[in-house]
């Protein structure tokens, strides 16, 4: 089997294939699936995914790999199929859907350094390759006669370690630590000997006297209050050495963090949690629908399900949306499970993404929490997936490859025969629907842990308070029970709900908006820097004194955002402390946590924010939760805007009176009457999804049909809008008579980035052959992609319609 199969990394359809590959003598030993090798391709090299080995080829002339980039595979079997999965699920190529599941690091471009990790001496041919140093680049090794079986033995026994050197960044972390190289009496000899005038170099030998261990240089000469050249002198007599150590990155202060004990769980929590352990324990896998109001305590039993799994010997993936992976949600984990956890989400620096991926690939962890790509944990010896608010659409991949976590898991689930629970408050209606019909298993819990109601909600009327004379954003019941709040000491989440709805700039002269010359999108106003930006490409320029069109002065800002909500809590209230939280107060690492650790140890009366406050956060002091614009979401293009708001108001109904504190919650809304708001009020799941399924079944769509979304775009629209109808003239032919197809239609935003983009949608029950027909359609229109800068993408499960 000396004919490696590889992927190799060009993203192009054409390419989209594995090429045959001869092992080399030095690899033939070593080389497994799942490593990373590089390859020539035409003129150049370039780096590749090894996915198989076979004996002959149809081939006569094979070319050689040039290089193993790993020794231990960063893919295993398992994932290698269920990329396979992935890219024909997901109408992606192969090579998308393997990159997207390693961390950034392994993508880039390497070089490779050996580093010795031992002062014991090495087997023979390595003592001489190293000749006395730490580290000696990886070319050296490769031009002696060292065979790589060999390295891989020395490195399985953890004496020397390979290092990828990534050109733009280092991708392990070392610290330098000193020791003494000979034992206490005799450093005390040398003590003796030392010239009178080198007193610093006395006191650093006193102190390894005294302390038999390595310590950091750093630390070292603090201590000492020396420099480097006295630990030089002291190196140069043979008494202290050097060491070099690899720490991992840990982004978490796992000592700070207080160890938490498995509660009693009540009634209903055991109730729940008993078919789960049935399923741990006897090893099959079903999906599970956890449905529990806010503070039932679904966290408690993803925590004692996961013990149950860990005491088997195996291994949890816990994904949570990008949002609610807040320190909060960490430190449970954290605290139940200590440093055999793992966590992956956006805020981690590279370096520190790839140590805790290799935790998990080393085995040194049994339980990963993360966001949606931690679902591709390179875990072996799976037990449980938890997906926690499961509704959300963070877990839906936007680019290619388009997957859906929840998909994954699954698909993972039963590969390792282990159950997959679905938590939430406000499940999505197709979960539900699988549930109702028995497809996944349904427990429900409809108290809260701690017996208190669930907080009460008031729907304030906005047109009511405009006839009134309340021209401000705050109606009348708010602001009162605001201050109210404020007087006893206690604390208030506000909710600007602000998705599809931003601060745009208008003449009030002529009506002219002002919009981003590159997309057909209304400029965003930053009042910060006092400029308009576009949020599709980028454009920035600054605010017009006077209208382009008709010269007036009287350009006026529409729009709420957070910025200006802050601003009229000062004028209403001005003893109110208010703590902003939205995209530009937490674009730098830790303000996040920095902004919740002041709300929590009250240094503000309020906390302001975006939706990224609504979910998984936890205080014991808030009473008082307010949405200002309830309704900003309902009038967007996108048949689930009913459903999004339900979900939302419910999520952040459920912030107030967590604790000992009763909550209140106050809504603000111009359509009182709307069924959604009106639901969310009362927190009654059941008549929404009832009356949202008959909406969705008479206008055919999910969970009653299937949705395809095709999306053309080009420099020029005439080509865009002839390439569109030929899609959906071809996909007509094709698909059966109950199927829609509708469009083309320009998109909701015709054009971004100076590109004109129009989409087909298809609307289909029954088609089983559906992604075949796409592919095949697509690939005509190949060379027009590779030559003529065409986009066509295809999502299969979308989410976002605009």
């Amino acid at each position: 089997m000396n004919i490696a199969k590889v992927i190799v990394d060009v993203p192009a359809s054409s390419i989209n294939q594995t090429f045959d590959y001869y092992i080399p003598e030095r690899f033939q030993e070593i080389l497994e699936n799942g490593m990373r090798v590089i390859v020539p391709f035409g003129p150049r090299k370039i780096m590749g995914f090894v996915v198989g080995r076979v004996s002959e080829s149809s081939f006569k002339r094979l070319k050689e790999i040039v290089e193993v980039l790993d020794l231990t595979p960063v893919l295993t079997n398992e994932l290698l199929d269920l990329g396979k999965w992935v890219a024909n699920e997901t109408l992606s190529l192969s090579i998308t859907a393997l990159q997207a599941m390693l961390p950034q690091v392994l993508k880039a471009q390497y070089e490779k350094e050996l580093i010795r990790m031992t002062d014991a001496e090495l087997p023979e041919p390595f003592e001489t390759l190293f000749a006395g140093r730490d580290v000696i680049s990886f070319d050296e090794f490769a031009g002696s006669t060292v065979s790589y079986y060999q390295l891989q033995k020395v490195i399985q026994e953890g004496d020397i370690s390979i290092e990828y050197l990534v050109k733009s960044k280092i991708t392990k972390k070392y610290v330098t630590k000193i020791a003494a190289s000979r034992p206490a009496h005799l450093l005390e000899e040398a003590l003796l000997d030392l010239s009178p005038s080198a007193k610093k170099q006395k006191q650093l030998l006193r102190f390894f006297i005294e302390n038999e261990t390595s310590i950091e240089q750093k630390k070292l000469l603090q201590l000492v209050n020396t420099t480097t050249s006295t630990v030089k002198a002291l190196m140069d007599k043979g008494l202290l050495e050097t060491k070099r150590e690899e720490v991992f990155r840990n982004p978490y202060n796992d000592a700070e963090i207080e160890r938490t004990n498995p509660l009693t769980l009540t009634e209903e929590q055991q109730i729940a949690i008993n078919p789960i352990n049935e399923a741990i324990d006897s090893q099959y896998h079903d999906v599970f629908l956890l449905h529990g109001v806010t503070g039932s305590g679904k966290t408690e039993i993803y925590l004692q399900a996961i013990q149950n799994v860990i005491n088997k010997g195996k291994e949890a993936i816990v994904l949570v949306p990008e949002i609610s992976l807040t320190p909060q949600m960490v430190k449970r984990f954290k605290g139940r499970f200590g440093a055999n956890v793992a966590v992956m989400h956006s805020a981690l620096s590279a370096g520190e993404k790839f140590d805790e991926w290799r935790k998990i690939q080393r085995k040194e962890v049994q339980v990963v929490v993360g966001a949606r790509s931690a679902v591709f944990a390179p875990f072996e010896n799976l037990g449980i997936i938890i997906i926690d608010e499961e509704h959300e659409t963070t877990y839906k991949q936007e680019d290619q490859p388009r997957y859906h976590a929840r998909d994954v898991s699954i698909h993972r689930g039963e590969y390792h025969q282990c159950p997959v629970i679905l938590g939430s408050a406000t499940p999505t209606l197709e979960s539900y629907a699988r549930a109702s019909k028995g497809v996944y298993k349904l427990a429900t819990l409809n108290k809260r842990t701690n017996d208190k109601p669930m907080p009460k909600v008031d729907i304030v009327d906005m047109r009511e308070e405009l006839h009134a004379g309340n021209r401000t954003m705050f109606s009348r019941k708010l602001k009162e029970s605001i201050e109210l709040c404020i007087e006893r000491g206690e604390q208030v989440v506000l909710l600007l709900n602000r998705r599809g709805y931003s601060t745009f700039v208008m003449c009030r002269d002529c009506g002219h908006v002002k919009e981003c010359p590159h997309c057909d999108i209304a400029l965003t106003y930053h009042k910060n820097s006092n400029q308009l930006k576009c949020h599709y490409c980028s454009h920035e320029e600054s605010m017009p004194s006077a209208c382009p069109e008709c010269q007036s002065k009287l350009i006026r800002y529409f729009g709420t955002g957070t910025q200006r909500v802050e601003e009229a809590i000062t004028q209403l209230i001005p003893e109110a402390r208010v703590l902003r939280m939205d995209v530009d107060t937490t674009r730098r690492k830790g303000s996040h946590e920095k902004i919740l650790k002041q709300f929590v140890d009250r240094k503000a009366d309020i906390l302001l924010g975006t939706q990224m406050i609504a979910k998984g956060l936890d205080f014991e002091n808030v009473t008082l939760v307010g949405v200002l614009t309830a309704d900003s979401m309902l009038h967007l293009p996108d048949f689930r805007s009913s459903e999004k708001t339900f979900q939302l108001l419910t999520q952040v109904s459920g912030r107030a009176g967590r604790h000992e504190l009763t909550g209140e919650v106050i809504v603000q809304t111009y359509t009182p009457e709307h069924y959604s708001i009106v639901l969310a009020s009362e927190y009654n799941f059941n008549d929404f999804y009832n009356k949202e399924m008959n909406t969705r079944r008479i206008f055919q769509y999910p969970p009653y049909f299937y949705l395809a979304l095709i999306t053309i775009s080009h420099k020029n629209r005439v080509k865009v809008i002839q390439t569109s109808q030929q899609i959906a003239q071809l996909l007509m032919r094709q698909l059966q008579q109950d199927t829609v197809v509708l469009g083309p239609t320009p998109s909701p935003i015709p054009r971004i980035k100076d590109r004109y983009r129009y989409q087909c949608m298809i609307k289909y029950r029954n088609e089983p052959d559906l992604r075949v027909y796409i592919r095949k359609i697509v690939e005509q229109f190949a060379d027009e992609v590779r030559k003529d800068d065409l986009l066509i993408t295809v999502d299969m499960q979308p989410y976002h319609l605009m």
